[in-house]
């Protein structure tokens, strides 16, 4: 997805001020092991990013996770890129003391810096991309990463068989629901996410981290309909 391209539904919420300003409370309602999820993120960077180690983090919006590494590893750096620009200050608010440890970049994969970089995180957001674009920032990502460096993406799967999805779809829904989520909120987002056309069956999402370059594809989490992978370039 480039900075010219036509903005999603979803990419016009993060712009929204009232959206940018509940999105904390959001994921943990809708991510089994949302907490866990950042900490084993943290447990398997640490396998290979130095002391001093700087992080790319695409989709870093909001700064839950740039906060969960900066706490977690007192030394490292970071670059974290999102096309939403309220998205980033809520980021850098949230990442408090920690703020002056990453740049801040609004924009997509194109607008990173080259790097290299000691290792890269996606979460939740590469689900957004269609396979072809997907395909293309997953190459970008590997581009601008050392040699062996680690990368974990995690993110939304579903089945292509129409009656699995669904099924999925309404475990989804009843999930954010038992968390506490607001019926309303649950009911616009499963619509949403039943919605998209760029949610597939996670041996796809492995297969296309392998395309673009990285080794040892394995994934470390599965919680419900979310996925994830580390992978080394």
């Amino acid at each position: 997805m480039s900075a010219a391209d036509e903005e999603t539904p979803f990419l016009k919420s993060f712009k929204d001020p009232q959206a940018v300003a509940n999105y904390l409370s959001g994921p943990p309602l809708f991510v089994p092991g949302f907490e866990a999820l950042h900490r084993m993120t943290n447990v398997l960077l640490a396998e290979r990013v130095p002391e001093n180690g700087r992080v790319m983090v695409l989709g870093a919006g909001g700064g839950i996770e740039l906060r969960a590494m900066a706490e977690f590893a007192g030394g490292w750096t970071f670059e974290g890129v999102d096309p939403a620009g309220e998205m980033l200050a809520l980021a850098r608010v949230t990442m408090g003391e920690h703020a002056n440890r990453a740049e801040l970049v609004e924009g997509y994969i194109g607008d990173a810096s080259e790097g290299p970089f000691d290792a890269a995180v996606c979460l939740l957001t590469l689900h957004f991309l269609e396979t072809e674009e997907r395909l293309r920032t997953l190459k970008e990502i590997h581009r601008r990463l050392k040699p062996g460096a680690p990368f974990i993406a995690a993110h939304t799967c579903l089945p292509t068989d129409l009656n699995a999805r669904t099924l999925w779809l309404d475990r989804y829904a009843a999930y954010a629901r038992a968390a506490g989520a607001p019926s309303e909120m649950v009911a616009k987002a499963r619509e949403a996410v039943g919605d998209m056309s760029s949610l597939y069956p996670d041996n796809v999402d492995a297969a296309l981290i392998s395309e673009a370059g990285f080794s040892s594809v394995e994934m470390f989490f599965a919680a419900l309909t979310w996925r994830g992978w580390i992978s080394h370039a």
